[in-house]
């Protein structure tokens, strides 16, 4: 190979993992715009007939259908994205979860339209769900496949930094208009942030109409290794596997969920902590999560992507409980301390649970195996987290019930990750050694699919 098409590989490689962060980051603003909204406002205006508790966990229960939608958008973006191309699909689900996201910021309230209200935001938080559990998938391939060998898994990472950095500017945009006087909030504040969406979806739009599709897949493309219907191939040859991921999936998946929806409901409702301090301290954390995950990143690059994983899974199993008993303090300084040492180990399982899904799975149904990995995760897990917690919150208004409950979750994940590195290979530098087969059709992950699921099922039944 030519110094000079390394060198045009390794700038493409650049603007594809920028392009992966850009758009992630716009999804993902768009999808937290609303959880923070839901503890906030969303309950008030859209089921004020319900007493304040049983609204607050009718808006969380609408934030959860956005998690119990995202496994569709999965299954129909990876079809599209394992037989058109992954640029195509990064495009449209830009543009839906945009024009999803504006709609809710103008929807009237139940005052003004009765029952439809509340139903249109379901129907338009469904699309925001089908939306991103199109886009992340795509985010992530379109950054590690233009990777090279060891980097594939860090360059997964591109991807997964669009989540920290839309929270920030989720929590950032809710920090300055929460300030405003409560009727102003109320009546109008609450809705620029979902309109600020419309800005963002221009800016990711350019950026990523310039990327190009990755080598990798379109060796796949040349070499007619296409699968008919992506989503059949993977439940009937990898179902074990996908379950496996989504399970190692789980905890870094519902983390933000329980913090910046839970967290800020329990910190407002019970501590009595005022909205603009929890949300200053969640503004720290996505900060802190925003430089965290390139270190692991980069870490991993020298030491097996497995083993970062399952040590950074024990070290938030120990960290958890401090995190919470901070928040029961209701001191803002505290609350910052709690959450940002518990967000490094969390942080990283989330730069590298990409990657690490991606490398399951063969070339021609990756789209669609690790979209459904990790939505399937987001529908077990993160969608019900609000909906479970709040319900632990209402009964008990003890944080002792909900450590019990991330402390669960954190058992399935670090389970997940053993048994799918030791079933596909997923994180080994064993790995990323085969991908140079991959570009020809074959994929560490396909080996592990050879007689896989005989084990998974016993495993996972």
């Amino acid at each position: 190979m030519s110094t000079t098409t390394e060198a045009d590989r390794s700038r493409q490689a650049r603007r594809a993992g920028f392009a992966a962060f850009l758009g992630t980051s716009v999804e993902w603003y768009d999808f937290f715009v609303f959880g923070t909204a839901s503890a906030l406002v969303l309950g008030k205006l859209y089921f004020p007939q319900a007493d304040p508790t049983v609204g607050t966990l009718a808006a969380f229960a609408t934030f959860g259908a956005g998690y119990l939608a995202r496994p569709l958008g999965g299954i129909v973006f990876g079809h599209l994205g394992d037989r058109v191309g992954r640029k195509s699909t990064l495009i449209i689900t830009l543009l839906l979860m945009g024009f999803a996201t504006v709609v809710i910021g103008l929807l009237p309230t139940y005052e003004q339209i009765g029952i439809a209200a509340p139903v249109l935001l379901v129907v338009f938080r469904l699309i925001q769900g089908i939306a991103v559990g199109g886009e992340w998938g795509g985010a992530v391939l379109i950054a590690s496949e233009h990777a090279q060998k060891k980097h594939k898994v860090a360059a997964g990472a591109w991807a997964q930094q669009g989540a920290p950095a839309g929270n920030l500017m989720a929590a950032g945009v809710f920090l300055v208009v929460s300030g405003l006087p409560d009727d102003q909030f109320m009546s109008w504040g609450w809705r620029l942030p979902f309109l600020f969406s419309a800005v963002l979806v221009v800016i990711g739009l350019v950026v990523r109409l310039k990327i190009e599709e990755p080598q990798e897949f379109l060796v796949a493309l040349a070499n007619k290794k296409k699968a008919a219907v992506p989503f059949v191939e993977v439940i009937r040859k990898s179902f074990g596997i996908v379950m496996l991921g989504a399970f190692a999936a789980a905890l870094s998946g519902s983390y933000g969920t329980f913090f910046k929806v839970l967290g800020l409901d329990y910190a407002t409702s019970i501590v009595g902590m005022d909205r603009q301090s929890f949300l200053l301290a969640l503004t720290v954390m996505s900060a802190a999560q925003f430089v965290f995950q390139p270190i692991a990143a980069a870490i991993v690059t020298r030491i097996e992507p497995v083993r970062v994983l399952v040590c950074s899974i024990i070290l938030s199993m120990a960290l958890l409980p401090v995190a919470w008993v901070f928040v029961t303090t209701g001191n803002t300084l505290l609350v910052i301390v709690g959450l940002v040492v518990t967000i490094a180990p969390i942080g990283a399982q989330y730069a590298l649970i990409a990657g690490y899904l991606a490398e399951a799975f063969p070339t021609h149904v990756r789209y669609t195996g690790i979209s459904l990995s990790f939505q399937l995760n987001s529908a077990i897990f993160t969608s019900m987290t609000p909906l479970i917690g709040g319900f632990l919150i209402a009964t008990t208004g003890s944080a002792w019930s909900i450590i019990g409950f991330q402390e669960s979750i954190a058992v399935v994940s670090l389970v997940g990750v053993l048994l799918m590195t030791r079933f596909t290979g997923a994180g080994t530098f064993r790995a990323s050694e085969s991908e140079e087969a991959g570009a020809q059709g074959s994929n560490p992950g396909e080996a592990g699919v050879q007689g896989v699921d005989q084990g998974v099922t016993a495993v996972t039944r």
